[in-house]
């Protein structure tokens, strides 16, 4: 479980900071998060999911957050807030803060470009010309900022993360090790049975709040920007190609891969292993479901899949032999609708 590393705040606290109604002890002191079959003594639980609720009756939490509909439920002290689970990641947050990192920059850095006083770049990173950092941008070691790159106030690269030439992150950002910003997109021209190399002139412009994991890559535009969205959470090892628009506060789970020039509503998820064909657009509001492979636009808002299920071999491949009858049974029964239709098929009985 998270360790606070010594911060400690009364329940009452955290309902000033978060909002909600304290109900018993507001003095109870928390000093970690755990969850309701493991929280002890100065831990603070969260009840999310109804499937958790018979844990209210046995949990030894010090206190618990839980929404307002089963306030009752636990006769302990509690924090009685509309998103239980929200609340919980920010009372994370508020008793672990992340560790204070000094400005300066490290004698084997390769700095090109004027930085400001309040900014840390650690050992090996290179930054080149025109590079343009915010106050308190963090960039750790390895990490290669190429000329011409913006890096809004407050963001954070670990280690190894390279942005290439004239892309724009904004503040706040946090961008995991191994991710690359701004790569060539897959862009070739058939020409006399060899590929000519199509120039990717575009950047990347990456919105305020955005967190990207790590081993990610987006490319850089062919013509137009790829362009990611305020507030978009972007997991490990998901593959963004040249030209996409992610809307603003949308979720794409690991592994996916979402081709070029496909176009993402605001408050899109994304489930893990995913592929979206290119020059798609989804509605605001979409979600796609793990696994799903997505081959034409959604239009309109909803949850939608297309994995097939899993089953044992023998059963699984005897379906997808009917599946891959479908199209001559289809044919067959509109050639029997068309005799039904001239009378001369007659009634089964």
């Amino acid at each position: 479980m998270p360790d606070s590393g010594g911060i400690v705040l009364t329940l009452a606290e955290i309902a000033a900071r978060l909002g909600g109604d304290v109900l018993g002890d507001g003095a109870t002191r928390i000093r970690r998060v755990a969850t309701l079959a493991s929280a002890g003594a100065e831990e603070i639980a969260f009840l999310a999911n109804p499937k958790y609720r018979s844990q209210l009756a046995t949990t030894t939490a010090a206190a618990v957050i839980l929404s307002p509909k089963v306030a009752d439920a636990f006769t302990g002290p509690r924090l009685v807030i509309a998103n239980p689970y929200a609340a919980y990641a920010r009372v994370a947050a508020m008793l672990n803060p992340p560790p204070a990192v000094p400005p300066g920059i490290h004698p084997s850095a390769v700095v090109e470009s004027p930085l400001p006083a309040s900014v840390s770049i650690g050992p090996g990173v290179c930054i080149g010309r025109h590079v343009r950092l915010g106050e308190g941008v963090v960039i750790r070691a390895g990490c290669v900022i190429e000329d011409d790159v913006e890096i809004g106030a407050g963001s954070l690269l670990y280690p190894r993360v390279s942005v290439y030439r004239g892309c724009r992150i904004g503040e706040r950002a946090i961008i995991h090790s191994g991710a690359v910003i701004g790569a060539d997109g897959f862009g070739f021209a058939p020409d006399a049975g060899a590929w000519v190399k199509i120039p990717q002139v575009g950047v990347v412009v990456i919105g305020n709040d955005v967190e990207i994991g790590a081993n990610t890559t987006v490319d850089r535009g062919a013509l137009d920007d790829t362009v990611i969205g305020d507030g978009c959470k972007i997991d490990n090892q998901v593959q963004i190609a040249h030209n996409c628009r992610i809307g603003a506060h949308s979720v794409i789970a690991g592994c996916a891969g979402i081709a070029g020039s496909v176009t993402l509503g605001d408050h899109c998820v994304v489930g893990g292993a995913a592929m979206l064909a290119g020059h798609l657009s989804l509605a605001p509001g979409t979600t796609v479901s793990g696994g799903s492979f997505v081959t034409k636009s959604i239009k309109e808002p909803g949850v939608y899949t297309s994995l097939f299920p899993l089953d044992e071999h023998d059963e699984w491949a005897r379906n997808a032999s009917l599946v891959r009858r479908l199209p001559r049974l289809a044919e067959r029964l509109a050639a029997i609708e068309k005799q039904l239709q001239a009378g001369s098929v007659p009634d089964a009985e």
